[in-house]
Order: structure tokens, then C-alpha cells, then sequence
């Protein structure tokens, strides 16, 4: 099987060394860069399958990075930082970031964190469960969600673009429907940092979905919040072809 390939950029080498070193061992191929240029000089022949930015890159942002790679590139997004800055978290998940890990990280916490969103954004990684489910499509109010081919679309076949910590949301609560979800849940499913109660990585995604999916995203028909209970997402959810 061919290793999945990690683009590694952080300005300091000892880092990325490290950082590649962790991925050959767990039979990952990683690409380290210094910094955008390193990025824009790979060959299209060979894409990456991800791509760990530090958030504090020496003379550019990585924000600035993030975006320009979420616009430019369908290539999922991990960020690394070495502040506990909850603005900065927040600021990397609404350009489009897929999780956030904190420096010093366990090297373990970054693989599984890695390998969860491939697994949200490989369709092919995920097959054996997909195999288990009912049906590859999932319909609720003016809206298709399709597995198999990870977009949503609306009635007249506008796909509605999502990240894929979006998709995977939405996705999560259209297999619970008008159920109350705990914030604690959203965050494990999504396999971001509980060890912080103030995180407000689900209250962030949760805005944008509604941005996407709701004619009046201040009054949500189908994502509502239950306050200090969770989350629900009202809707009559069926399956299609």
C-alpha cells in the first residue's frame, strides 16, 4: 500500500526532524519545508495527503499559509502552535484548519490526530465502515449528504462547500437526529483537545455549518443548541439512492 504522504512546515529544523522521524516510523512518507516557498516548489506529480503547519512561522503566518493552501489546494489541515492562545485556536479553525495540537505534543496524540483526519477526508479509508451502513446518502430538508463522495448538495445540485471537520460534524448528527448531543462528544468525534473546558472548537464550526446549511443562521431550524446540554439537529432525516 502506498505510505500517505505529510507535508511537515515549521521553521525549525530540530522540529521537523522530529516530526519526521515520528511519521517514517509509523509508516508514514514525510515532506519537511522551512516555510510557503518550500510548499509552492513541490511538483504536482507528486500531492500531498496532508500537511502539519506551525501557526508561528519565522518572517509569515501560517495563518496566511492555511488560507492560501485551503483556497488554492483540497488538502486537509492540521496546526500546530506554541502558544495556549484560544484566539489563535479558534482564528486556525475558521480559515479552515481540520484540528489543532498544541506544543510539546504527545507524539502519539499527533499520529492518531493525523490519522483521523484522513481517515474524514479518505473516502477509501473508511470504506469497511461505510460497508456497515444502510445507505451512501442521507437527505434533510433542502439537502443531500453523500457519502461515498464526501459533499453535500442542495436540492438543485449546488454543492454546499464544507472542510472536512464540517462535513464530518454534519455528518455525526445526521446519524442521531433529534437527539441531544454533549459538547464533550462533538469534541471526541471530532478528535479535537478536551483537556481544556473553555475549548471552543465545536461553538466554531457549529457557526459555520449554520452559515452553510441555514436560510437564517441566527434562527437555525435544523441545528439548534440546547443551552447548557449540547446540541441538536432537528430534522426528518431519510435515506436516498
Amino acid at each position: 500500500m502506498e505510505r500517505a504522504r505529510i507535508g511537515i512546515i515549521d521553521d525549525e529544523k530540530a522540529v521537523r526532524d522530529a516530526i519526521a522521524a515520528l511519521l517514517r516510523s509509523h509508516d508514514f512518507e514525510p515532506i519537511p519545508m522551512a516555510g510557503s516557498a518550500d510548499f509552492e516548489a513541490l511538483p504536482d506529480s507528486a500531492p500531498l495527503d496532508l500537511v502539519i503547519i506551525d501557526l508561528q512561522l519565522r518572517g509569515e503566518s501560517g495563518l496566511s499559509l492555511a488560507m492560501t493552501i485551503r483556497a488554492e489546494h483540497d488538502l486537509p489541515i492540521v496546526m500546530l502552535t506554541g502558544t495556549g492562545n484560544e484566539t489563535d485556536r479558534i482564528v486556525g479553525l475558521e480559515v479552515g484548519a481540520d484540528d489543532y495540537l498544541l506544543k510539546p505534543f504527545n507524539p502519539r496524540e499527533l499520529i492518531a490526530r493525523i490519522r483521523a483526519v484522513l481517515r474524514r477526508c479518505n473516502p477509501a479509508s473508511t470504506a469497511p465502515q461505510a460497508a456497515d451502513r444502510s445507505t451512501s446518502c442521507i437527505g434533510f430538508g433542502r439537502f443531500v449528504l453523500d457519502r461515498e463522495q464526501r459533499i453535500v448538495q442542495d436540492r438543485d445540485g449546488e454543492e454546499v462547500s464544507l472542510t472536512n471537520a464540517e462535513f464530518r460534524l454534519l455528518e455525526y448528527f445526521l446519524e442521531k437526529p433529534n437527539t441531544i448531543i454533549p459538547r464533550v462528544d462533538l469534541l471526541a468525534e471530532i478528535g479535537s483537545d478536551m483537556s481544556r473546558y473553555m475549548d471552543r472548537t465545536i461553538d466554531v464550526l457549529i457557526l459555520r455549518l449554520r452559515r452553510k446549511i441555514e436560510e437564517n443562521p441566527s434562527k437555525p431550524v435544523h441545528l439548534q443548541t440546547r443551552r447548557g446540554r449540547g446540541y441538536i439537529f432537528v430534522a426528518d432525516v431519510m435515506p436516498c439512492l
